[in-house]
């Protein structure tokens, strides 16, 4: 049986779409990473009409469903089994992500472990060889 969370409230997002850089279309040596325009006579920074629109603290997520993945977990990274156990309680809010660093012998213990303590692995398959026919 699947591992449900206990609560899954829907994600609304305030904004989807990336901010982009002021003059970044324009320019190619501009990247569209986001830099808060400084400039005394900027449009950007001045809110002018028809202009990007420049990030702010309304386009923050609901405290309920920040950090939130669409499955309705939040994720904690782990190295070791010992950093599992943590999860031994909260395991219906939170989901077990393996560390990129975590050899694949390890990974296979602390898959394992994940089950028997009924806490989801967001990858429990990486780094897993199929195994040759014997």
């Amino acid at each position: 049986m699947a591992i449900t969370p206990l609560v899954k409230n829907k994600i609304v997002k305030k904004r989807t779409k990336k901010f982009i850089r002021h003059q970044s279309d324009r320019y190619d040596k501009v990247k569209s990473n986001w830099r808060k325009p400084k400039g005394i006579d900027n449009r950007v920074r001045r809110r002018f009409k028809g202009q990007f629109k420049m990030p702010n603290i309304g386009y923050g997520s609901n405290k309920k469903t920040k950090h939130v993945m669409p499955d309705g977990f939040k994720k904690f990274l782990v190295h070791n089994v010992k950093e599992l156990e943590v999860l031994l309680m909260l395991n219906r809010s939170y989901a077990a992500e393996i560390a990129h660093s975590v050899s694949s012998k390890n990974r296979k213990v602390i898959v394992e472990r994940a089950s028997q303590l009924a806490i989801k692995v967001t990858n429990p398959s990486a780094r897993l060889r199929s195994e040759e026919n014997e």
